[in-house]
């Protein structure tokens, strides 16, 4: 389920994982991306990396916010989701961390699918 990603043209693994789940998700280079998402916070007047500015950008080309319950003790993981959504491409956002989805794998530098999503966008 767990696939290594990391199209960093300067195979950078932290700070970027928006830029890197985003290209994932919407099949964008590295580059194009990141230039989406800065111009997205210019519009906004808005850092990059906040979640509204890259949420706008989703928005903007036909992705929807779904909120995921708070089940602990027993919490919903990557892994989970992965295995209730084996079809399909979401970008599942975490707290301080945002991770690609596609058709039941989990795109990313490290392997995350222990970790907790707070909510997913997907394509209406």
């Amino acid at each position: 389920m767990y696939i290594y990603y990391n199209p960093n043209p300067d195979h950078i693994n932290t700070g970027d994982c928006v830029i890197r789940g985003i290209s994932k998700l919407m099949d964008q280079s590295w580059n194009w991306t990141y230039l989406m998402i800065c111009f997205q916070g210019f519009l906004l007047h808005k850092m990059p990396s906040y979640n509204d500015v890259w949420g706008e950008y989703l928005y903007n080309n036909g992705y929807r916010r779904t909120a995921l319950p708070d089940t602990c003790p027993d919490c919903y993981t990557i892994k989970d989701f992965c295995k209730d959504f084996p079809i399909g491409r979401f970008l599942l956002a975490l707290d301080g961390h945002v991770v690609a989805v596609i058709d039941g794998d989990y795109y990313d530098t490290s392997d995350t699918g222990d970790m907790i999503p707070l909510f997913y966008w997907r394509k209406e």
